[in-house]
């Protein structure tokens, strides 16, 4: 079965390449924008630290991220600094991406304006090296040379820019990822690329009539001009250290969102995603957890970041 399984995700992913490789999902993504705007490094005043470990499709499709961004004075100017690991394991593909966040901060009327860019580079991994079951109507493509045969390995340079807007009520954001649209390389072929993508997004805080109580709608929207994809999530959270909300991704999952903050600048959460699309025949849904932590440096060393607003 596992072999059938892999089979389907490999048609899959020759389908997907065909348009371009596109972009991992998060659910928990109102907590994790740095991986698609770098203008959003450096917006807490703090070092930040996160990481993601998604498992997706019963373990089909499995995405680790780890990211950090600080606020640093240079030239007697607040800017930001990001880095962002993502491993992206799914079918035959297992990829890697290492990518920079610089942000340069703008104070506004309507609030701060961070504009970033995000050099770095995409590791593209395959293997091809198939394993039909004995039986099985299908058989080894030898001739399509779009598909490689034996495990193969290529790197390509990526770029993106962002903008990030906010203050402490608010937030809005816009930005594109995989600007030069770099090509995998296979015997002077190019058999891969990474599809331009275009990111929309926006959340807001609400005092409820309790004031122990907020409400954190967010969005998100995502395209690469051939598809697109959105997500509407809200949070309800109290006393700014323990929350719960729903999440809804169009055409694809609902999710369960759960998260508290363990102690000051420490946090946990979780999310399952209910799959509803047809991708629920490969597995009954999706789990993701995430960790992170913030040190305000500012005001002390051992002062650590209070709160989980838009971070």
């Amino acid at each position: 079965m596992k072999k059938a399984v892999s089979f389907l995700f490999f048609i899959m992913s020759v389908t997907i390449v065909s348009y371009g490789q596109l972009d991992p999902q998060y659910t928990n993504n109102m907590y994790y924008k740095l991986g698609v705007n770098p203008g959003f490094a450096g917006t807490g005043d703090a070092i930040n630290g996160l990481m993601i470990n998604r498992y997706q499709w019963s373990g089909s499709s499995k995405v680790l991220v780890f990211s950090a961004d600080a606020a640093v004075n240079a030239f007697g100017r607040s800017e930001g600094v990001g880095i962002s690991v993502l491993s992206d394991k799914l079918g035959f593909y297992d990829n890697t991406w290492v990518t920079f966040s610089l942000a340069h901060k703008v104070t506004t009327s309507i609030g701060t304006l961070g504009l970033g860019l995000s050099p770095g580079i995409f590791n593209y991994s395959v293997n091809g090296e198939w394993e039909i079951p004995e039986g099985d109507m299908y058989t080894q493509p030898e001739s399509d040379p779009s598909i490689p045969q034996t495990e193969v390995s290529q790197i390509a340079f990526d770029v993106g820019f962002g903008a990030f807007l906010y203050t402490n009520n608010y937030y809005a954001g816009f930005s594109a990822t995989h600007l030069n649209q770099a090509a995998v390389m296979y015997d002077d072929v190019a058999t891969d690329y990474l599809a331009r993508t275009y990111y929309l997004m926006g959340g807001y805080n609400i005092k409820l009539s309790n004031p122990l109580f907020e409400l954190w709608p967010s969005f998100l929207v995502k395209t690469d001009l051939a598809g697109t994809e959105f997500d509407i999530n809200a949070n309800v959270v109290y006393n700014e250290k323990i929350w719960c909300g729903l999440s809804y991704r169009h055409q694809d999952a609902i999710a369960l969102l759960l998260g508290m903050e363990l102690f000051n600048g420490m946090r946990v959460g979780y999310s399952f995603d209910f799959t509803t699309s047809v991708m629920s025949r490969s597995g009954f849904g999706s789990h993701e957890i995430f960790i992170s932590y913030s040190i305000n440096l500012e005001k002390n060393r051992n002062q650590k970041y209070k709160s989980i607003r838009f971070l």
